[in-house]
């Protein structure tokens, strides 16, 4: 039986503007992307150094690895392979590690490890006392703690204004369809390879650092009261 030629011009019609369509949606999903959520404000700064480094006017990725870094040295590599190597060419991009001074023989010893002739000169170590880490720790919302070391496993976004991003809402699909109740994600475990490379480095610091370009611009939306009413209530 033949296809008559209406049939067949509609046919050829939308197998020649379904692909069109397709790129404009994918552009415009690019344009109207959702800013990474801000999960805390006001994080503490990081204690006065030689090298003035600080959390204000930098993107950050802050982590304590605690008296014995080595033991953290999983954490360390992933890291720097996941997050800085894929980040680093970003302006005011930063890794830091926030460490007590007994800690510097085997902090020197990792960077020593991890540096493998790669461009570290966004990767900070900093020394401080324990009272100016837990300040700076108590002042990040987290899921997590510090041990008796000083350390815990997971790294922290904070962005040029000293605040803490992260997911306010961090369910998957399914389980938003499910009415799951509502879980944040608010620091990402250097252990899970997944997570630093999924959810951190593929997603959050490309939002983010998208975010930044975009004010540059001047094409960045400051309204987004969805995100500012979910901050109030979070932090109530």
């Amino acid at each position: 039986m033949q296809v008559s030629k209406r049939t067949r011009y509609t046919i050829l019609s939308i197998l020649f503007f379904l692909p069109v369509a397709f790129i404009i949606v994918m552009l415009l999903s690019k344009e109207n992307y959702n800013p990474l959520d801000i999960v805390k404000n006001n994080i503490y700064e990081l204690p006065l150094n030689e090298g003035d480094i600080q959390l204000k006017d930098h993107i950050t990725v802050l982590s304590f690895f605690g008296k014995k870094p080595m033991d953290n040295s999983t954490s360390a590599f992933n890291l720097k392979e996941l997050v800085y190597d894929r980040s680093k060419g970003f302006k005011t991009f930063q890794v830091v590690m926030l460490l007590p001074h007994e800690a510097k023989t085997e902090a020197e010893k990792l960077l020593k490890e991890i540096k493998s002739y790669e461009d570290l000169r966004f990767w900070h170590i900093l020394y401080a006392d324990e009272l100016e880490i837990r300040k700076v720790f108590n002042s990040l919302k987290s899921d997590t703690e510090l041990d008796k070391n000083l350390a815990c496993s997971s790294a922290f976004i904070i962005d040029r204004d000293r605040n803490q991003r992260g997911r306010l809402d961090d369910r998957t699909d399914k389980e938003i369809e499910s009415n799951a109740a509502v879980y944040g994600l608010y620091d990402y475990s250097c252990i899970e390879v997944a997570v630093l490379k999924n959810k951190m480095a593929a997603e959050d610091m490309r939002v983010l650092f998208k975010e930044y370009r975009d004010k540059r611009k001047g094409k960045f939306d400051q309204s987004n009261k969805r995100r500012d009413n979910e901050l109030k209530q979070n932090n109530e």
